[in-house]
């Protein structure tokens, strides 16, 4: 995704550093990772204490298959939904959980 469109987007954390990872892009504040972008789309970490929301919202866990094993493999990301991507006011809240989530994986 366009960096420029991902720190209007991710306004509300502060500066955000934005790095290449596995052909998507890695989104990390001063706390760590916070958001991916895999296959064109932009997911935000959970945890047991974040993920209750994002179930709560209709949110899609990133999942992959592995293609040797057959096993999904459940990834801890998130899917944004559709309003959040197009208001930085609508991804305030998520990019709020997903950074108190980095926050709490550095302890």
């Amino acid at each position: 995704m366009d960096e420029d469109y991902l720190r209007d987007l991710f306004a509300s954390v502060g500066p955000i550093t934005i790095r290449r990872m596995f052909g998507g892009q890695g989104i990390y504040c001063a706390d760590g990772i916070f958001a991916v972008v895999a296959f064109d789309r932009l997911y935000v970490k959970g945890d047991a204490r974040s993920s209750p929301a994002y179930e709560a919202a209709g949110m899609q866990r990133w999942g992959y298959e592995n293609p040797k094993t057959g096993k999904v493999s459940m990834m801890p990301y998130w899917q944004v939904p559709d309003e959040a991507l197009e208001d930085a006011e609508a991804m305030a809240p998520w990019a709020d959980l997903a950074v108190q989530t980095a926050r709490r994986a550095r302890k």
